[in-house]
């Protein structure tokens, strides 16, 4: 089951993910977090500190994998049936990619990304941000970040089981 979860950036769909995965947890999975995220800066420092604070006060345990970049390999890696994984966060993966500035890297994590997802035992939630609600954005990068993020959440969205839209806390199913 792969259960892809967007939301604008603080919606709550980190914690409506971890919600879901709890719900793994209560039937006797065991519990992945795959995080992605980097901290370049304080900011992001902290909200990594708050999402492992989060973890800890959860009433599961949970296994942590951090994976910047080969995430798709990773998820390989770790599969095995009767776990969930919660992937946190896809547009954070692309971020990571667009900063090394080599599109044909990106091109090819994604496309790793995908066909491992369709070969997994293990279930996976996926968070991302969903950033195409906005205005065109000034600027290369940021016109090119909105368009990836875009096309990535429309494939996985393809070949996932449910999709979920969190707004201000509010879980929207738009796929089930």
């Amino acid at each position: 089951m792969i259960h892809l979860v967007l939301g604008g950036a603080r919606s709550g769909k980190s914690r409506y993910a971890e919600q879901c995965v709890a719900e793994y947890a209560a039937i006797g999975y065991s519990c992945v977090y795959l995080a992605t995220a980097t901290a370049l800066d304080h900011e992001m420092s902290a909200r990594i500190n708050q999402h492992q604070q989060d973890r800890m006060s959860s009433a599961h345990s949970w296994t942590l994998h951090e994976q910047a970049y080969d995430v798709g390999q990773t998820l390989l890696a770790i599969d095995k049936p009767q776990q969930v994984i919660l992937l946190d966060c896809l547009t954070l993966l692309l971020t990571n990619h667009l900063l090394l500035n080599d599109g044909a890297s990106w091109a090819t994590q994604k496309s790793l990304l995908i066909d491992s997802l369709s070969a997994l035992q293990s279930d996976v939630v996926l968070v991302s941000n969903e950033v195409g609600s906005g205005i065109v954005p000034m600027g290369e990068l940021n016109r090119r970040f909105v368009d990836e993020a875009g096309w990535l959440n429309q494939e996985i969205a393809a070949i996932s089981d449910q999709v979920t839209l969190v707004v201000a806390g509010l879980p929207l199913a738009l796929k089930a």
